[in-house]
């Protein structure tokens, strides 16, 4: 895969295509085309490690391999073991398969899993008499299987894990806040990189560390120790070096206000140590304060907030916690603040809870489809107004 260009496919969270798109466009990927969750596109060897490196908003990046009809497990296994497995891996590597389904033909992914691994190792022991080994935690070569209908692609998984693990972050609160998705919401927003950015209810500090590295031009793939493509036979591990240093050059250490605050002490506490293990702390800031007894830093801003929803979230995104009255309380008081002491601001508030919502007494426009888990979330944009000035309208692909 080191010769010329050749498709790739990045894949995302529901909602943030189009911000991908732009994403890959401007760092210069050609025949993009927009997909379910993923923006397909063309490059070589050298944009698709700058793609890994660079991409904020990408969960990981596949190195399709293959594509293949077939209508039965045996087939499969047939279509599996024809590929040359020895020019990605050698017998001392490790692999696993994740398969997806959209199919009448198998009932089951991990079924299609196991008979994928048979053929590899199969290929393997008849060329050489021995058999790489399966991992399902760390292994050499990440390998997915699409079966879409009748029609199966074969991908390699050149990120190696998400994407959304960028590797500053230690100890964390419950659920925090995906990377990838905060990461989309600073770039829905519109933020301009130069006015003040505020989160008054920061949590673990996710939107707030995803801006800084924005405003500061650090691919979020910087504190990363390794991408997928790093173990296989035709790493270029000076191509890397020089793509990694051109990035890292870029970086500017000219940052606006980034300003976030929560009123709970071990929230708070925690999230200036992942501030500090992200080495931001010199220019993102966080107060043990209430939304409601917040200082605006500044006349005018962006105001980027993820409330509770009422419901307490597992890492799937599921559960229930708080009262229905607290919540809408809570929701109101969000209202009175934005209106009482943020005029002039643009405010961004993502929320599963749309009955709560309407407490907040304000018209969003728009209101964009995110899902944080499981949740099926909007992204609502409010205008506070400035006696009769306004701020321009963000652009939500920029």
């Amino acid at each position: 895969m080191n010769d010329g260009d050749y498709r790739m496919v990045a894949q995302t969270l529901h909602g943030l295509e189009e911000v991908l798109r732009v994403e890959l466009l401007k760092l210069g990927a050609r025949d993009l085309e927009r997909h379910n969750r993923a923006v397909s596109f063309t490059g070589d060897q050298g944009f698709m490690y700058k793609a890994n490196l660079c991409l904020r908003t990408a969960l990981r990046v596949l190195v399709p391999v293959d594509s293949f009809e077939l209508r039965s497990t045996d087939e499969l296994y047939h279509a599996i073991k024809k590929i040359h497995w020895e020019e990605f891996m050698d017998v001392e590597d490790t692999f696993m398969f994740k398969v997806t389904l959209n199919t009448s033909y198998f009932d089951h992914a991990q079924f299609a899993a196991q008979k994928a691994k048979d053929a590899v190792a199969d290929r393997f022991r008849e060329k050489f008499g021995v058999r790489p080994s399966v991992d399902t935690e760390d292994p050499t070569l990440r390998i997915h299987l699409h079966i879409n209908q009748e029609r199966c692609t074969v991908s390699l998984d050149s990120s190696g894990g998400s994407l959304h693990q960028r590797g500053y972050r230690g100890e964390t609160n419950a659920a925090p806040l995906n990377e990838v998705l905060a990461a989309g919401m600073v770039l829905l927003s519109g933020w301009d990189k130069r006015s003040a950015l505020v989160d008054p209810m920061c949590g673990s500090g996710t939107i707030l560390i995803e801006a800084a590295l924005l405003a500061a031009n650090i691919p979020p793939g910087y504190y990363r120790k390794q991408f997928g493509f790093q173990r296989w036979n035709d790493y270029n591990a000076e191509l890397w070096e020089k793509i990694h240093t051109s990035t890292v050059d870029k970086i500017s250490g000219d940052l606006p206000v980034i300003l976030g605050a929560d009123g709970n002490r071990i929230t708070t506490r925690k999230a200036k140590d992942t501030v500090r293990e992200a080495k931001l702390e010199e220019a993102v800031k966080i107060q043990g304060t209430l939304f409601q007894d917040l200082i605006p830093p500044a006349e005018r801003g962006m105001l980027i907030l993820n409330p509770p929803y009422g419901v307490r979230m597992d890492e799937r995104g599921i559960g229930a916690d708080g009262s229905e009255e607290d919540i809408n309380t809570m929701y109101k008081m969000i209202g009175d603040t934005l209106k009482h002491r943020w005029a002039g601001w643009t405010a961004w508030i993502l929320t599963s809870n749309m009955e709560a919502a309407k407490h907040i007494k304000l018209t969003p426009k728009p209101k964009i489809q995110l899902f944080n888990g499981a949740l099926d979330c909007r992204f609502l944009r409010f205008e506070m107004y400035a006696g009769s000035r306004r701020l321009d309208k963000a652009d939500p692909t920029n």
